[in-house]
């Protein structure tokens, strides 16, 4: 695996975790290192880092609010 691939992995906390706990990715990393972008994206999947599961936690959120403050009312 070139350096430069390993330094990106282990710069982040949540990329190096998914790394060790998922190891084949050491065998894509190592035939191509330009898969690191698939990497990401199986990342972000995994963890829920996209902006659509942002957006639907935040929607999620607020129907609780407003579920609890109709309750009490």
């Amino acid at each position: 695996m070139q350096v430069k691939t390993l330094l990106e992995l282990q710069k982040d906390k949540k990329m190096w975790e998914l790394f060790k706990y998922n190891s084949y990715w050491i065998k894509d990393l190592n035939r191509n290192s330009s898969t690191i972008k698939m990497y990401k994206e199986n990342m972000k999947i995994k963890y829920h880092l996209r902006t659509t599961d942002k957006i639907s936690d935040a929607i999620d959120n607020i129907d609780i609010i407003s579920n609890v403050l109709s309750s009490l009312k």
